[in-house]
């Protein structure tokens, strides 16, 4: 069984609890622990069967069993339903025996559920365990010790309404922007204490070294003492023990003491300490211990300046998290929660905010040891909860998380949905006193405003008041995200009252139903990643970007190397605390291979770490051979302390000419014969035939041998229009030209047919002003197209507004029709920009077609991507045709923003005067 060092003590009550069945005796002479016996599974990968029935929908009114902790729509009973679409008569009936221990004699007992949705109504032996418990994220508790049988068999009765009977927790919670579920999702378990007990622990562990803990007591009946010890994760003492006397009823105590320079926790060095707490008669008898993690931290929001941490004004980079897979619904894992936080840190995200509840403890266990910033949530997505019903769930939900330093901030609610009068409520439960947000709004001093324009944030960032946007760049069907957030990010990344941002969101949180994958339409393809985490294009962007390393060069975001190259990268430090000097940079020299091998590394070697301070400026030195200008690229990858690629760049020594000359070679003998009619030329080398049409001067047809190649109609050009205005044809050597000139935005198209089966094409044309695409088109048939490899900036797809985080190499790809976040879901997708390319070979049912470029900076454009329904905003354009060959593509807009609400990367293409372009084809079996 996978288990954080927390996840034990997350599916208990406070206290350290053995995750299983119950554990052993505590050895001769140790406090006594608290037990813990699980009665589900520990989590969604390991669960335990109970008997289950559903009142409506699938297989209602049937006793089956189910696997607990899970949503019960994921194991075929019930109804899917998404927010707002409320289902007050689908209930579920959960039975479960249990035998609890009888060496539990004397011990309080409570019957734990880390969350069921929504309203539980709990029975032990055929007795309810208390009142309804309404709000389906937090931890709630029973005391059962009068109600157990112990050392025998006991049943326990659960009835779960998928809706609540308060219409305030529906609002907050079932009418949210989001998939709705039913069922026991979270552990349950039950959890024995001693008589007298250490109940809760809320700490605030300063960078200072100060140190304070609250404890909450219950059972004391004669005077004790409460005494502590500081450690390391590795049980190494900091400071000697501490205490405080305990009088006799007492139900709490407050232990203070100071550490001497204790290593701080940050998202960038996630140290943890832990306090071991025991409480004692005042003889010196043992009645409890528990151990409680924490970090040395200080969360400041220092007003109209910004968000700091341990005294360093911190810049956040995160995504909106839901906690939800395909096939389980709100069910999770230890596993699930470590590979979400893996992914957000491969894209260099130092901070998740919960959206729109608190998850699952284990999770917030792992952001403490992996190192993420949290925003931890108060249910409410544009409605609150009231009260009476959301003052107990903040105190469940500041009480469970208390403790964890990855929590920066509490969120009351989303988007309108807080309740005023709760605010001052979690600061009753949190000694840290962390600050309260309302997301969409100013409050506690931080503009957290969504989906703001660029020239809005332009405004926001030089104001006077923290903007830290806890929605932003909305990731519909692949516009947001990474696309446009380059420009965002040079405004937010560096002005001193930014606090950074939040993207929504990280996955497309859909349903694995009936044999499709359900997105509810354009409500919840929002991710960044595909529903099983598959990587889309915004990933690497935003990698990219939210790099701690960055060259300080802007010539060094180009793929092609620049000509000054001494040998050394200038880069900029962006972390918050940590010095390059504790990062691996290598660099390996390329060869990168004609179309049917595989790149080369020539050579490769590590380069000395450079002396950068956070926030600096410095060079790294390369090791290279001499003879390194014999290479293709070079890439220079940067490695941070834990291991994980941070950055990674490849610039191509070479360009494009180069490989052009290396796949296109002259014909040295032979030659092309010409057939003209009153309608075309037909020029034939070997194979390979080519007729241009006299009335307009575009390619007609391709036959190689007997086989026809369907690439026709085109240089069209990609906007204006063109008139032919002359037409000749001529032997030129081994190879026969079809020159032809226009009036209009096209001047001038010469075709070439070498003998050896190479076709030139080389054409110009004029434009000035603003425009979407600059270049040509061709037709070709889409469903005779099976794959591509080429040479360029791959392996996604681009916008103008999206062109970092591809890399050039030779990359392969086969044909699929994904609509991003909708369907198909396989990545890279096959259509769209292609950055940079060199040269391509598109595979068909006719064959291979090859496309050289002999200059650099070609866009190749393959068709039109699918898109899913109600795209809104998150549309781009494509030219005519289907394949093209472009100098300028369009930008792509977002859910909330059209293109001309973002920065200047997603303006038109403005237009130079006259554009030159030479394109090589060949046409093979």
């Amino acid at each position: 069984m996978e288990l954080t060092r927390r996840h034990a003590l997350a599916i208990g009550a406070a206290g350290f609890a053995a995750a299983g069945l119950p554990a052993a005796a505590s050895a001769a002479g140790a406090p006594p622990v608290t037990e813990t016996m699980l009665l589900t599974g520990a989590d969604a990968d390991h669960t335990v069967d109970w008997d289950f029935r559903v009142t409506a929908g699938r297989r209602a009114g049937e006793w089956a069993t189910i696997p607990t902790p899970s949503n019960w729509e994921c194991h075929g009973f019930g109804s899917y339903h998404y927010g707002g679409d409320l289902v007050p008569a689908e209930k579920g009936d959960y039975r479960h025996s249990f035998t609890p221990p009888a060496s539990w004699a004397g011990r309080r007992i409570f019957l734990v559920f880390e969350a069921a949705m929504t309203d539980a109504d709990v029975r032990v032996n055929g007795v309810s365990a208390g009142p309804v418990h309404q709000g389906g994220f937090y931890r709630f508790r029973h005391d059962v010790t009068a109600l157990l049988r112990l050392g025998e068999p006991n049943l326990l009765e659960v009835t779960v309404s998928k809706e609540s009977a308060d219409n305030s927790v529906n609002d907050a919670e079932r009418r949210g922007d989001f998939w709705n579920f039913g069922g026991i999702f979270r552990p349950v378990s039950l959890v024995a204490y001693p008589a007298a007990r250490i109940d809760r622990v809320a700490i605030d562990a300063r960078a200072d070294g100060t140190f304070a803990a609250q404890v909450t007591l219950a059972g004391v009946t004669a005077a004790a003492r409460l005494t502590a010890q500081l450690r390391r994760l590795d049980g190494t003492a900091v400071g000697g023990t501490f205490s405080v006397a305990v009088a006799s009823g007492a139900t709490g105590a407050t232990l203070t003491t100071t550490a001497a320079q204790p290593p701080l926790w940050t998202a960038e060095t996630p140290n943890l300490h832990q306090v071991e707490l025991a409480l004692a008669s005042s003889g010196g008898v043992s009645w409890h211990s528990t151990v409680e993690r924490f970090g040395f931290r200080t969360v400041e929001v220092r007003t109209g300046d910004g968000v700091y941490v341990n005294g360093k004004r911190i810049v956040l980079k995160g995504a909106n998290r839901h906690t939800f897979w395909p096939t389980l619904g709100r069910a999770s894992s230890p596993r699930l929660a470590r590979l979400d936080i893996g992914l957000m840190k491969d894209m260099n995200m130092n901070a998740v905010r919960m959206s729109h509840y608190p998850p699952d403890a284990y999770f917030l266990d792992l952001c403490d040891e992996l190192g993420l910033y949290v925003l931890d949530e108060l249910t409410g997505w544009q409605r609150r909860y009231d009260e009476g019903v959301g003052a107990p769930l903040v105190k469940a939900l500041v009480e469970r998380d208390v403790n964890h330093p990855s929590i920066l901030f509490w969120d009351n609610g989303n988007e309108g949905g807080w309740n005023t009068a709760l605010d001052d409520d979690f600061g009753q439960y949190d000694p840290q006193r962390r600050a309260v947000l309302h997301p969409w709004t100013t409050f506690s001093g931080v503009d957290t405003s969504h989906y703001q324009t660029y020239s809005s944030t332009a405004s926001k960032v030089a104001g006077t008041t923290i903007f830290m946007p806890t929605e932003f760049l909305h990731g519909l069907y692949d516009g947001g995200a990474g696309a446009g957030l380059n420009d965002y990010w040079k405004l937010m990344g560096g002005s001193q009252r930014s606090a950074g941002g939040f993207i929504w969101a990280l996955v497309d949180e859909s349903v694995a139903r009936d044999g499709v994958l359900d997105t509810h339409g354009s409500r919840a393809p929002d991710g960044i990643l595909g529903p099983y985490r598959e990587k889309e294009g915004s990933f690497f962007t935003i990698k990219d970007i939210w790099s701690p390393v960055q060259p300080a060069n802007p010539a060094y975001y180009d793929s092609v190397f620049p000509a000054s190259f001494d040998k050394t990268v200038k880069l900029l430090n962006r972390y918050d605390f940590t010095n390059l000097r504790t990062c691996r940079f290598s660099w390996q020299l390329l060869a990168f291979p004609l179309p049917g091998g595989k790149t080369e590394v020539l050579s490769q070697g590590q380069a000395g770490a450079p002396d950068i301070a956070p926030g600096a400026t410095g060079a790294v030195t390369l090791g290279l051979p001499a003879d390194w200008t014999a290479a293709d690229a070079l890439r220079l990858s940067v490695t941070d302390p834990a291991g994980r690629e941070i950055a990674g760049w490849t610039w191509r020594i070479r360009k494009a000419p180069d490989f052009a000359a290396r796949l296109v070679k002259p014909a040295t003998t032979g030659s092309v014969t010409a057939t003209e009619t009153a309608t075309e030329v037909v020029l034939v080398a070997g194979a390979t035939r080519v007729t241009i049409a006299k009335a307009d001067g575009r390619l007609t047809g391709v036959r190689r041998g007997s086989t026809p190649v369907s690439l026709a109609n085109g240089p069209a050009p990609a906007g204006g229009a063109a008139t032919l205005t002359a037409f000749s044809h001529f032997r030129d050597g081994t190879g026969w030209v079809v020159q032809c000139d226009y009036s209009g935005d096209l001047t001038s198209v010469r075709w070439r047919l070498d003998a050896n089966g190479w076709l030139r094409l080389e054409y110009r044309y004029h434009a000035t002003g603003d425009h979407d695409h600059l270049g040509v088109n061709f037709d070709y048939p889409e469903g005779r197209v099976r794959g591509l490899t080429w040479l360029g900036d791959g392996p996604y797809r681009v916008y103008k507004n999206r062109l970092r985080g591809v890399t050039p190499d030779v990359w392969t790809k086969p044909y699929n029709d994904t609509a991003t976040g909708a369907s198909g879901f396989a990545y890279p997708e096959f259509k769209g920009y292609h950055a940079r390319t060199c040269w391509a070979v598109l595979e068909t049912t006719e064959g291979a077609v090859t496309v050289v470029a002999a200059e650099e900076g070609l866009f190749l454009r393959l068709f039109t991507p699918a898109v899913g329904p109600d795209p809104q905003n998150a549309v781009v354009t494509y030219p005519g045709g289907n394949i093209s060959l472009l100098d300028g593509i369009a930008p792509i807009g977002n859910k909330f923003h059209g293109v001309a609400s973002l920065g200047p990367e997603s303006r038109p293409n403005t237009a130079t005067g006259d554009y030159h372009r030479t394109v090589y084809f060949r046409f093979d079996g």
